[in-house]
């Protein structure tokens, strides 16, 4: 799958999709409803990457320690909107406000589209450098 950044404004962003076909209702469900968990995870403030305390830890993790705190002592990390999906022909395209959400989103966004959905492509654009 190929993978595109552009220019990014994380309060104004558009992802594109690309499927190898002209997506069937099942794939447009399965894609919106990947889409719509990873923005009510990054609305809860899931993609804070100053609290990443269990990651940090590293591959053991039996018995670790847990700061409780860990939350509060970072700044916040909170998507703030998301648009309708749109679709036209192998292309499907939504609009996200990422807020102050960190970078980790992105990565978490495109290793769950890289499992098996008929995507040939992921391409991130700013609103003011939209082109297709």
């Amino acid at each position: 799958m190929e993978i595109q950044f552009r220019e990014i404004n994380p309060f104004d962003v558009w992802i594109w999709l690309k499927f190898s076909t002209n997506p069937s209702a099942r794939e447009k469900q399965y894609v919106e409803e990947v889409f719509n968990s990873w923005f009510y995870l990054g609305k809860l403030g899931a993609f804070n990457a100053e609290n990443l305390q269990v990651q940090d830890t590293g591959l053991d993790i039996s018995y670790m320690n847990y700061d409780e705190q860990g939350y509060d002592k970072s700044l916040l990390a909170l998507m703030h909107n998301m648009g309708e999906f749109e679709y036209e022909g192998q292309w499907g395209r939504c609009w996200f406000d990422l807020g102050t959400s960190d970078a980790i989103a992105l990565d978490i966004l495109i290793n769950a589209l890289t499992q098996e959905c008929g995507l040939n492509k992921i391409q991130n654009y700013a609103t003011c450098g939209l082109a297709v």
